[in-house]
């Protein structure tokens, strides 16, 4: 029998068999060659290795043409990398990292006929995303050299590595895996072995909710894209990235977490399977949730759902003068995009005074806006003087649009709507900003629910481009054609939806901030681990409990109640940390204490 794995026995892992030659396979060879590490690819076909060939010689070509690589660099890391149709090519490797197929049969079959090749010393990594790596460990007949190795794609480019351990890997592979994605220049973030990992564990629990979203038509694919695109700042909106992910690779992974958790956030949702079995998976075979130019284009065309260019086919009412009542933040934000965009805006709050500081803080919002270029001085003079100040609702008497920016709670909204509705001009609109409160409980507090409808703009107002544009039952349709024919004059992109909990941004961005506390309370992965995860792997602008402390704790509470009270799904139910965290009133940066301690401001 071998001697365990220890310190001692340990390479420095200069020869690395990579099992697999796709595109991640392909990647990850070109990381470990530009790094000086010699490399054996091994695939079974034959073609799939020329191509992995060509593939690497196109890349490093690129990287010379943009001064990333000299001539000799290149020609150093192609003459590193040998290419075999034979597993016996990876004897004198001291690292395997096999990524091939997400199957257990052709994974396990790979690390049995390894265990026959390779030296007792040599470590086995998995680069699966989907798998156990326990159980592939319990096919080696040295489990404890089996490491997870996971890589993201594309494996150049992506600074994260995931090193996942079982409770049968033995802590000098650890280290030396670890050690190597370090000189490889990536970030590796060490987790446990449980289906998705940190990453892949948030990402496709997210992804599942937005084809279920999608499949139940409560948005469309565009508009779903465009909310969390803008409205949270990813790269990528969930339907595109899983049509570049791979639905079918999708589907794999949350089978595998489902298989798990019996969470039923992590079922795929049909639609996942019946584009899977339909060969619709996505960039790869041309069409997926989107239909693209041809198999491996990431040029989308038009196609039957692609919405209809050109106006609203009612038209609008006209819109000149806007209310908006509030004096906080948001209040402030929406006023100044309105003025800024022409309108005379009157600007009511409780009192004058609160109505006049609301003001202040705008000319100051303009003013910093003149600092930076991004408006004239006679600009930003002429917006501010279109914004009046009144300390009354009264004031909106001769408005076309009010909206409410006050306290995110139920009664006091309902009591404003019953006062505008006895204020205002018939004919005028009444919006709401609620970001997690029934439209239709707004517009049931008027005489006239058919004039009501959400306007959720994001803080802060002037910058966010996105509005939610939310319909009840009740909205007259040229209701709705005047609020996005509005939202084309301020320059924001409006999205529409019904009115349900969270509406898209929300309903899709708590329940993946909800996930990301559970991993925390059940001590799987570090608060910095799962933040640089989720930057570094998905493209994130902020990790979650960077996230969370700005948003504030009490806030996302708040929200994640209500999404649990609405669609009654055990998953969605808040954290029991988050509780203990706002009963105990660390509410983030505003209090000075969240998930992370604060400067106080």
């Amino acid at each position: 029998m071998a001697a365990p794995l220890s310190d001692s026995s340990l390479s420095p892992l200069q020869t690395v068999a990579v099992v697999g030659l796709g595109t991640m396979g392909t990647g990850i060879a070109e990381v470990l060659a530009k790094a000086g590490r010699t490399v054996v690819g091994i695939d079974i076909s034959e073609a799939q290795a020329a191509r992995c060939v060509a593939a690497l010689e196109a890349s490093t070509a690129r990287a010379v043409d943009r001064g990333k690589l000299t001539e000799q660099e290149r020609a150093d890391a192609l003459a590193r990398i040998r290419t075999s149709t034979d597993l016996r090519a990876a004897a004198d490797a001291d690292l395997v990292i096999e990524v091939a197929p997400e199957s257990y049969e052709i994974k396990q079959q790979i690390f049995r006929e390894l265990d026959a090749v390779v030296r007792p010393e040599t470590i086995l990594a998995t680069g699966t995303n989907a798998l156990s790596v326990t159980r592939l460990a319990a096919e080696s007949a040295l489990p404890e050299r089996v490491v997870g190795l996971h890589f993201f794609n594309p494996a150049p480019a992506m600074r994260l590595v995931e090193v996942v351990s079982s409770v049968l890997t033995a802590p000098a592979a650890v280290t030396a895996v670890t050690d190597l994605a370090l000189d490889l220049g990536k970030e590796p973030v060490a987790v446990g072995d449980r289906p998705g990992f940190v990453a892949d564990g948030l990402l496709f629990g997210y992804l599942n909710q937005a084809a279920a979203m999608y499949e139940a038509k409560y948005a469309s694919r565009e508009d779903i894209d465009a909310a969390m695109k803008l409205g949270c700042g990813l790269p990528m909106g969930p339907l595109e990235l899983l049509d570049l992910i791979g639905i079918d690779t999708a589907r794999t992974v949350l089978e595998a977490m489902y298989a798990e958790s019996q969470d039923r956030l992590h079922a795929p949702a049909p639609i996942l399977r019946q584009l899977s079995e339909a060969g619709l998976t996505g960039r790869k075979a041309g069409r997926g949730f989107y239909t693209y130019e041809a198999p491996g284009s990431a040029a989308v065309v038009r196609d039957a759902l692609t919405p209809l260019e050109g106006g609203p086919a009612v038209p609008g009412r006209p819109v000149r003068s806007v209310g908006v009542a509030g004096s906080g933040t948001m209040a402030s934000g929406i006023a100044e995009v309105f003025a800024k965009a022409g309108h005379e805006v009157v600007l009511a709050a409780r009192s004058e005074e609160k109505a006049a500081a609301a003001k202040a803080r705008i000319g100051k919002s303009l003013a910093r806006s003149v600092d930076k270029g991004r408006i004239t001085a006679e600009a930003a003079a002429a917006a501010l003087e279109r914004i009046v100040p009144a300390g009354s609702y009264d004031a909106f008497a001769d408005v076309d649009l009010a909206v409410e920016a006050v306290a995110e709670d139920l009664e006091v909204k309902r009591q404003l709507f019953t006062a505008l509705d006895k204020v205002c001009k018939p004919g005028a609109i009444l919006a709401t900003t609620t970001s997690s409160l029934p439209v239709v409980a707004c517009a049931r507090a008027t005489s006239r629910p058919q004039d009501v409808i959400g306007m959720h703009f994001f803080n802060p107002a002037p910058a966010m481009k996105l509005v939610e544009v939310v319909r009840t039952v009740l909205t007259a349709d040229d209701v709705h054609a005047t609020v996005r024919e509005v939202c084309v004059r301020i320059r924001k992109h409006a999205v529409d939806c019904g009115d349900r909990a969270g509406f898209i941004v929300n309903a899709l961005l708590f329940p993946y901030l909800n996930n990301a506390i559970k991993m925390v309370q059940d001590h799987y992965a570090s608060l910095d681990d799962i933040d640089a995860a989720m930057k570094l792997g998905g493209g994130y602008p902020m990790g979650p409990f960077e996230l969370l402390d700005v948003v504030g704790l009490d806030v996302s509470l708040a929200i994640e109640r209500v999404l649990h009270r609405e669609f009654r799904e055990p998953g969605l139910a808040p954290a029991p940390l988050l509780e203990h965290l706002v009963a105990a009133g660390c509410l983030g940066r505003k209090t000075g204490r969240g998930f992370r301690e604060h400067a106080r401001r």
